[in-house]
């Protein structure tokens, strides 16, 4: 993932700005403090609040680097794309599968996905099916329970 591009919206890449913000200014100050106060209480071998927060601090620093790399190779999809005519990264496309009521998703990064949002990510089999096609095309998609036909209603 060196110099793979990250999609996000520029919500989703100021969502991870405050997130990032919060765990340098917040969080390392709190899992210091507890760091402190465990090693206060002696024994570090056997001293299961000292390992907790080790534990903790390694998954902040951890966190850090990680939205430090998403934020380094974010690239800002505008919301709906470039084109009303196909979907892309960053359209809202209303489908409608077989016999099913019509559902509304955006088409966004990885990164960022969160389908319960109805954000899709482009890499997911819905996502990369839709990619490319225009109103009124159906798309198929291989998903665990089989072949599932979804046809495009909209695209914002």
């Amino acid at each position: 993932m060196a110099n793979n591009v990250v999609y996000l919206t520029s919500k989703g890449l100021k969502k991870l700005q405050e997130e990032l913000e919060h765990l340098r200014t917040v969080k390392r100050k709190e899992v210091a403090q507890r760091l402190h106060e465990a090693m206060e209480d002696g024994e570090l071998i056997e001293n299961a609040e000292y390992e907790a927060a080790k534990n903790e601090q390694a998954f902040v620093e951890g966190r850090i680097l990680e939205i430090e790399h998403l934020i380094a190779q974010a690239q800002v999809i505008k919301k709906g794309g470039t084109s009303k005519d196909l979907v892309q990264i960053g359209s809202t496309v209303v489908v409608k599968e077989d016999g099913k009521k019509s559902e509304t998703y955006t088409i966004v990064g990885a990164a960022e996905a969160n389908p319960k949002e109805g954000l899709i990510s482009n890499e997911s089999p819905l996502g990369r099916a839709l990619l490319d096609h225009k109103v009124g095309d159906e798309i198929d998609v291989q998903a665990p329970a089989g072949t599932l036909t979804f046809q495009i209603v909209k695209i914002q």
